[in-house]
């Protein structure tokens, strides 16, 4: 079966577990290229990879008076590497340690004269080896690798049009290779309390960033559950929060985590995905928003905007 014509792909968690820790840490490895390249921006804005037609791409980056992009071609299975005078080069995406792919990515940049520096080591990951000396990650099945960009085709326009609905500070629809999730994040205007930080090989600064202002996250974690998980938090978590009512039927705030969660394969089995995925983000929003008095006539739009022509 194609994938391509809008259905959900199943993707159990236990049949891909090595491809995706392997594919985790390639995209940490092209992430930090993007990290070294883009200037700074609020809450890490400016490190995500974006899902495109291909795959996952760092999008354009300057690179000294020129542009430099790099694509994950999740059905050719190679990642690009292209300038904007015309330059290509290619590594193949095939199963291979991370420190060989570490090794022949870097050396391309370098035939190509992209200078750029990173921290070569994962992050966000409790055991971080360094790329170079890491010969235990080394597995890629393409089959899965082109199930797991569906999904997160899927999951990318339902979270689109979720995002479309707010007239306030959101983020767009970001893919953070530290996490390896698919994640939106709107913003309540008022700042936030200093984020306790702690995440595993993670500066605690980059978390008090990240979490500066009051926010509803939202997104999409290829772990959890048998098939993944859809997820939602709060930061700080207001009062009442997790004992919102929020649907649909089988969504549950998870106390360890301090997290409302979907699996996966509820949303892929409904009668209505898009609907059954775009009622826990709005729910799970509502939990939010209503007991943190957020300004929600203010940073809302009520109106469906799809096919509305500009007058």
């Amino acid at each position: 079966m194609s994938y391509g014509d809008g259905a959900w792909p199943p993707l159990p968690v236990a049949a891909w577990e090595d491809t995706r820790e392997t594919l985790h840490l390639w995209t940490q490895i092209v992430g930090k290229v993007r990290l070294g390249l883009e200037p700074w921006m609020n809450h890490s804005w400016h490190i995500p990879l974006y899902v495109n037609s291909r795959g996952l791409t760092t999008s354009l980056m300057p690179d000294g008076g020129r542009g430099v992009e790099i694509q994950f071609d999740f059905i050719r299975h190679v990642l690009e590497i292209r300038t904007t005078d015309g330059a290509e080069r290619q590594v193949r995406l095939e199963p291979r340690s991370v420190a060989d792919f570490y090794a022949e990515t870097m050396a391309r940049l370098a035939e190509l004269d992209v200078a750029v520096e990173i921290l070569p080591r994962p992050v966000e990951i409790p055991v971080a080896i360094p790329f170079p000396e890491d010969e235990t990650h080394a597995s890629y099945d393409a089959a899965s690798a082109h199930r797991f960009w569906q999904s997160l085709v899927q999951a990318h326009r339902v979270l689109t049009a979720f995002r479309s609905r707010f007239v306030g500070k959101v983020s767009p629809v970001h893919f953070f290779w530290g996490g390896f999730d698919l994640a939106v994040t709107r913003f309540s205007g008022r700042d936030a309390p200093r984020h306790p930080g702690g995440v595993p090989n993670c500066a605690d600064w980059v978390m008090h960033d990240a979490y500066s202002q009051e926010v509803s996250s939202c997104g999409y974690w290829p772990v959890g559950a048998d098939e993944g998980i859809f997820y939602a938090y709060a930061y700080p978590e207001p009062d009442g929060f997790r004992d919102w009512p929020v649907e649909p039927k089988g969504a549950f705030y998870d106390a360890g985590l301090g997290e409302f969660m979907l699996p996966y394969e509820m949303v892929r089995t409904a009668d209505d995905p898009d609907a059954t995925l775009l009622a826990f983000l709005q729910t799970t929003y509502e939990a939010a928003a209503e007991p943190g008095r957020w300004d929600r006539g203010r940073l809302e739009r009520r109106l469906p905007m799809i096919g509305t022509a500009p007058g």
